[in-house]
């Protein structure tokens, strides 16, 4: 049994940029878990419309 892993989660989440407004995108995060319970978010990436992957620093969330 593994006490620390490494797992990948997608989803579907609204996205601001200051130039194309409001934008739905697939953000994907990479997360280490110890026995299950995420502990730390090592990464987090999003996929643009035009299939380009972007980190999601250059944007900030819509509220």
């Amino acid at each position: 049994m593994k006490l620390i892993t490494v797992k990948r989660q997608t989803r579907q989440e609204n996205r601001f940029t200051p130039k194309m407004g409001r934008l739905s995108a697939k953000v994907t995060y990479i997360k280490k878990h110890m026995l299950g319970i995420p502990i730390q978010t090592l990464h987090k990436y999003r996929e643009t419309y035009y299939g380009e992957v972007k980190d999601c620093r250059d944007c900030n969330l819509a509220r």
